[in-house]
């Protein structure tokens, strides 16, 4: 189980995150799909985004019609789903 994609949790029992991200010309990254353990999300909408000090926060929905708050670690680039509503 090399692979990533494959991975279906953390090593402290979370279900494995990977976010992938797109960056415009002129823009900040932002999340365009999202791996949750076995599951891949692409993200339909992004709902609102704000910053703090350490943290960039993203409301996303995905194509599965889930609600999910993603919170990305600027300083060691790592992402955490910290609210996920079901459609």
């Amino acid at each position: 189980m090399n692979d990533p994609s494959e991975k279906q949790r953390d090593t402290d029992g979370r279900p494995f995150l990977r976010v992938k991200c797109y960056a415009g010309h002129c823009a900040d990254t932002e999340p365009r799909s999202l791996q949750l353990g076995p599951r891949a999300v692409a993200v339909t909408e992004i709902i609102d985004r704000w910053l703090d000090p350490c943290h960039r926060y993203f409301k996303l929905r995905g194509d599965d019609g889930g609600i999910y708050l993603l919170r990305h670690d600027t300083t060691n680039d790592s992402w955490e789903v910290t609210l996920y509503e079901t459609a």
